[in-house]
């Protein structure tokens, strides 16, 4: 085995792979109480994978925590991406100058007692100049108001959370980054989105009418400079759900017997051998940072990775046969076919990132 496939061995407890297996059904129809995930992650080691252990947490690199958010979508796309939530905004607040904010949040969100909200989608969306930023602040003494809009945001847990936003400053051309707790006035939550799948991901929209928020909540003061330092932990993370639906979809179309069975194994390693190139470009993007000032090769790994995890559950859906499309043995699969419908659209979208590599393209002659 290659070196970049031995580094991304799954560091996913059994225990806790235990506990997926069981409820990963619940967990997308929104059965069990979403409050209990986070916790139960964060007793598994999930949110402390590439934090330094002097900060709290098990040490390692990026690559690993992207492997922890792997490890999860082979059983519960739910709790991969409430895991991207949460280890992306931890990696906001490891990359923020704010150490007084990095110090006073960070213990609580590695031990799932807070929830970390991303929030950053627009901002990326923005980055990329395919949309304005939909909060504006209006400084107000020492301070900021805040008014504006999050459409749709993952782990906005019922019971406390913190989410980062991109903030355009009125009358300026200096958007800034901060973080937005929960508990201040103005902050309005809206009752669970009604998804497909994914329920208890605790994902809603935000209403931001006139919050007052100190500087004290600052992530970053240029949102110019932060955003592209910290777009790769953002869409790596992300790629980790790709991933991970992959890995599970190989495997058990690996496992099928009977008749057809070679014809599928030649189908199969062809995209074994893809996948084991793809993480290991991605693991190796990460590792020397290479994706700061390359960004467009890892909106291509993006790209491949989603299509990997679609070719797998497709081939998956051909190794079981009818037998997936009857309810008493096909519902894991069922499951898994509305997750891979998911990855796609997850911001930024497949569409979004296409048509950022064709103005790319256009730019520099670099196709």
């Amino acid at each position: 085995m290659a070196e970049s496939a031995l580094r991304w061995a799954t560091p996913v407890g059994a225990a806790l792979v235990d506990w997926l297996q069981a409820h990963a059904d619940a967990l997308d129809q929104g059965i069990l109480d979403p409050e209990g995930l986070l916790p139960r992650l964060a007793e598994g080691g999930c949110f402390g994978l590439g934090v330094a252990c002097e900060q709290g947490g098990q040490g390692g690199s990026l690559g690993q925590a992207v492997a922890g958010i792997a490890g999860l979508a082979e059983h519960s796309l739910t709790a991969a991406f409430v895991c991207w939530g949460q280890r992306a905004f931890i990696e906001y607040l490891l990359q923020s100058p704010n150490t007084a904010l990095r110090e006073r949040l960070l213990p609580a969100l590695l031990s799932g007692e807070l929830a970390g909200a991303t929030g950053l989608s627009n901002a990326m969306k923005f980055l990329s100049g395919l949309e304005e930023l939909q909060i504006e602040a209006r400084r107000q003494g020492s301070g900021w108001r805040l008014d504006g809009r999050m459409p749709w945001v993952t782990n906005l847990r019922k019971t406390g959370f913190v989410v980062a936003g991109a903030v355009a400053r009125k009358g300026e051309q200096r958007p800034f980054v901060a973080a937005l707790p929960s508990g201040v006035g103005g902050l309005q939550r809206s009752v669970d989105l009604q998804l497909m799948g994914l329920q208890s991901s605790n994902t809603a929209a935000l209403d931001l009418s006139g919050v007052a928020l100190s500087e004290d909540w600052l992530l970053h003061e240029e949102a110019s400079v932060y955003l592209p330092r910290v777009r790769p932990a953002f869409l790596g993370l992300q790629c980790g759900l790709a991933i991970g639906l992959a890995r599970r979809s190989l495997a058990e179309a690996r496992q099928v017997q009977g008749e057809g069975h070679r014809t599928l194994q030649d189908a199969l390693e062809p995209l074994e051998d893809r996948q084991r190139e793809l993480e290991g470009r991605l693991l190796q993007g990460l590792d020397d940072e290479r994706f700061i000032e390359r960004p467009v090769e890892l909106f291509r790994l993006r790209i491949g990775l989603a299509e990997q995890a679609a070719a797998a559950v497709q081939l998956e859906l051909q190794a079981r046969g009818g037998g997936a499309y009857l309810r008493e043995r096909g519902d894991a699969f069922a499951r898994r076919w509305r997750e891979v419908a998911f990855v796609p659209i997850v911001t930024p979208s497949l569409t979004q990132l296409r048509g950022e590599l064709a103005r790319h393209a256009a730019r520099t002659g670099d196709a």
